[in-house]
């Protein structure tokens, strides 16, 4: 074999950007591995990246694709310790929407047997960040309350599982209603603290739904967005001062999560933690929502399901959906 298919990413614009092409299948280098792809996911970033700015888009064309799960294919000069068909899973950013991918051997974690690809990989992405926002930026005490904006999203209903884990009691918004509305219904003083994916007008609510010494997380800001789907300076500027200036003065702490930046930092503590939740999955402690099974390069119908919004749960794309 001499190529490979994959969905690339042509521009910016509408779904017509997205093209399946051939690429050439080349041998890995030295430090690297190369997996078949067993399945991908679909996210909103994946939509951001075509419409919007986003920070860690490299320059078009490119692969499209956050997560994956694979099975080690090959192996370049001075890798050890991968054997061949041994499943593995990486965050990639981009590339894993496509039949093989190539990544140093550093970024690859070993998949315990017995586990289902898809719940996998909704892991990588949706569920680490929702780990590392709870116990690496916040680290609650049982019995502390939440709340949780966009909580029928990927990342959303993993913090609702967690938290609840974690003995914490979380109100999640309704859409036809303020967040800061709904959470004084049920605690009249507030919450402890706030996970906002929103962003833009409604990451004030979320400050007036924390009560005083409260945290405020934002992550994501997926409704900084015009209505035509472009990205929004305007909105994104507005979450972002309300995360580190708006909560300030309000007598909450703001921070702000991004899963990428942290990793490029920290790859250690994202290995430990996806350790964790790979061990939580095996003994069936979390069960990650699907919300479709897809073909492995059916990118386009994932991202036009992703803008029409109503997606409860991770879209994966498999290379045998049939089988799942």
């Amino acid at each position: 074999m001499t190529t490979y298919r994959a969905v690339v990413l042509t521009g910016k614009g509408g779904l017509d950007r997205l093209e399946e092409r051939a690429l050439p299948l080349v041998p890995p280098a030295a430090g690297e591995v190369r997996i078949r792809v067993r399945a991908a996911g679909a996210g909103a970033t994946d939509v951001t990246m075509r419409t919007g700015s986003y920070p860690y888009r490299p320059p078009f064309p490119f692969t499209v694709g956050y997560d994956v799960v694979g099975e080690v294919d090959a192996s370049g000069p001075g890798v050890s310790g991968f054997a061949p068909g041994e499943r593995v899973c990486a965050l990639t950013v981009h590339g894993a929407q496509a039949e093989y991918l190539t990544r140093p051997a550093e970024d690859f974690v070993r998949v315990p047997s017995g586990l289902d690809d898809a719940q996998v990989v909704a892991l990588i992405l949706n569920y680490v960040t929702a780990y590392q926002m709870i116990h690496r930026c916040v680290v609650p005490q049982r019995g502390m309350t939440a709340l949780v904006t966009g909580a029928s999203g990927g990342v959303g209903s993993a913090l609702v599982e967690l938290l609840a884990l974690a003995g914490v009691e979380v109100v999640a918004s309704r859409r036809d209603t303020p967040p800061d509305v709904t959470v004084h219904e049920r605690y009249p003083e507030g919450v402890d603290m706030a996970f906002d994916g929103l962003g833009g007008h409604g990451t004030a609510a979320c400050t007036r739904a924390t009560k005083r010494g409260g945290m405020v997380v934002g992550y994501g800001f997926m409704a900084t967005s015009k209505k035509d789907g472009s990205a929004s300076t305007f909105l994104a500027l507005l979450g972002f001062w309300s995360i580190f200036v708006g909560a300030f003065f309000a007598g909450r702490r703001g921070v702000f999560y991004g899963i990428t930046q942290r990793y490029r930092k920290d790859r250690a503590s994202f290995r430990e933690d996806l350790a964790i939740l790979l061990g939580m999955l095996q003994k069936g402690v979390i069960e990650p929502r699907i919300a479709a099974r897809l073909p492995l390069l059916a990118g386009v119908e994932a991202q036009r399901r992703l803008e029409a919004g109503g997606v409860s749960g991770k879209i994966v794309l498999l290379r045998d959906p049939a089988s799942a």
